[in-house]
């Protein structure tokens, strides 16, 4: 079976971006038949949540000189997509996401998925049902009281009318997480959008392993290197805009913890060694995520971070040929 997408995952400092833009290179310059596809090119669909953001650029390691390979711009889609201070989400995601893969597909182009953003990677590619569902007061008031099983029958019987599937028994284990539940089929029965159903996608899924004191070391070094590129400058700027702080703290990671340096909750050297221990943090759940992945029935192909990219790059093109 022909698969319709390349996603390339992996934590970060994995180096997958760097990979996913020599592979679209390389696909770009060869003839479909030769790796068994029937598309013409490229394209990158990113799967960071952070990358989406204007102005955010060193922080969120867009690194957007790694899309020229060979003095040719890969092309890329979404990132630099909304306003720095505003709250991109799952359910927006889902959305812009779908959007550039039907553009993509209809010209004839693969797209290929990279990201570090584990949950807005499985979300399009098992192609979960959200919709933003506003609170209900109404609703909600009329709920109180009730016991969990009488709010347990009336979200089986809410499910058995909208055919839904989405919810499992840990909706119900409290009965606020019922009458969310309930808020929730009950506003999609209201509002039926046969539109929100996005199609689950198909893809081959390679997984970029990184050894992890190598992870270590080279998350280090790439810190040391934003900060010296301008990092602290950069948040500094967001700041003189007129961003609030607490809105860049909600970002984490160098948002939360330069912001903090900035406005004089913490010195520089609590900064660099709070950061550093939080990216390291951050890149060993990215992993947790991928590996429960698996667990929850992907196959993710992984590949040694540490070989040379032409390497990488056949083995990637290999499992492309043997999965057609």
């Amino acid at each position: 079976m022909k698969h319709s997408m390349i996603t390339i995952l992996g934590p970060t400092a994995s180096g997958k971006t760097n990979l996913a833009a020599a592979l679209a290179s390389h696909i770009n310059g060869m003839d479909s038949s030769m790796w068994g596809g029937d598309t013409h090119g490229a394209e990158i669909i990113s799967a960071d949540s952070r990358q989406v953001y204007r102005g955010m650029d060193i922080g969120t390691g867009k690194d957007l000189e790694d899309y020229t390979v060979g003095g040719k711009l890969i092309p890329y889609h979404l990132i630099d997509i909304c306003d720095a201070g505003t709250k991109y989400n799952l359910f927006q995601y889902q959305q812009d996401f779908y959007d550039a893969y039907q553009d993509i597909t209809h010209r004839g182009v693969l797209p290929i998925l990279c990201g570090g953003t584990g949950l807005y990677i499985e979300s399009v590619l098992k192609g979960y049902h959200l919709s933003p569902v506003p609170q209900n007061p109404v609703l909600r008031s009329s709920l109180e009281g009730k016991t969990l099983e009488e709010l347990t029958d009336m979200l089986v019987d809410l499910k058995a009318k909208n055919g839904s599937n989405m919810h499992n028994r840990t909706d119900v284990d409290t009965a606020q997480r019922a009458i969310r539940a309930i808020e929730i089929e009950t506003y999609n029965l209201e509002h039926p959008m046969p539109e929100r159903e996005l199609p689950a996608v198909d893809s081959l899924v390679i997984g970029v392993s990184i050894d992890r004191d190598a992870r270590r070391d080279k998350i280090t070094r790439r810190l040391k290197q934003r900060l010296e590129n301008g990092m602290v400058e950069e948040i500094k700027g967001l700041l003189d805009r007129g961003i609030p702080a607490e809105n860049l703290l909600y970002y984490g990671l160098e948002y939360k913890f330069i912001t903090e340096y900035v406005i004089g909750k913490t010195s520089y050297e609590e900064m660099l060694r709070g950061l550093e221990i939080a990216i390291h943090q951050f890149a060993k759940r990215q992993m947790t995520w991928f590996r429960g992945m698996e667990r929850r029935g992907f196959t993710i192909h992984w590949i040694d971070a540490l070989q040379p990219m032409d390497q990488k790059v056949e083995q990637v093109l290999e499992l492309m040929k043997s999965n057609q």
